[in-house]
């Protein structure tokens, strides 16, 4: 039986923000004590690239996910795309006939699960800062309108959404596609 090796690309939520700081270096060396190849960061978000031929990738993730909380301390939500998820997610253009201007910045928010069938699609946030135009099952596509050059709202989906949510510019998640390839 022939194994297959997937390039992953794990999009961390918690990292370097409210306080938490993870150097790039401890968090590689964390994916790289599970047995993981490849092992790369990309920027001090939490993006790492790693290879594996581990099948199972909800199992996958729970190990990732258990092994991030035991060596940082505290719950990391981890969200696993593959290279090619992540370069078919781009080349659908999410965000067609969305006008980019100095107060508009586009989002992509990787969830754990799809959103509730009962949350409608697109909408817009009662402030009118925040404008979900798409979904699928892994990610939704959001415009940010910025109010007074800033980003106001904290909760992209209401309580209804129990999922893990971390989100990316679309410049960064282009950014960060083009170095998981570099492989």
């Amino acid at each position: 039986m022939t194994t297959t090796s997937t390039t992953y690309i794990a999009f961390l939520r918690a990292i370097n923000v409210g306080g938490r700081t993870v150097r790039m270096e401890r968090l590689r060396a964390l994916f790289t004590e599970l047995g993981l190849g490849g092992v790369r960061s990309y920027i001090q978000t939490g993006n790492v690239f790693f290879t594996t031929d581990e099948p199972d990738r909800a199992a996958l993730t729970a190990r990732i996910e258990a092994h991030l909380e035991a060596g940082l301390g505290y719950p990391v939500p981890v969200l696993l795309r593959t290279v090619d998820e992540v370069a078919d997610l781009l080349a659908a253009e999410p965000f067609r006939g969305v006008e980019v201007t100095p107060d508009v910045r586009l989002v992509i928010a990787f969830l754990s699960e799809p959103l509730p069938a009962d949350l409608p699609v697109p909408r817009r946030s009662p402030k009118g800062d925040v404008e979900v135009v798409g979904a699928d099952a892994g990610a939704a596509y959001v415009v940010v309108h910025l109010q007074d050059g800033k980003w106001v709202t904290k909760e992209l989906f209401d309580k209804s959404y129990k999922g893990a949510v971390t989100s990316r510019f679309l410049h960064t998640t282009e950014k960060i596609l083009a170095a998981a390839r570099k492989g």
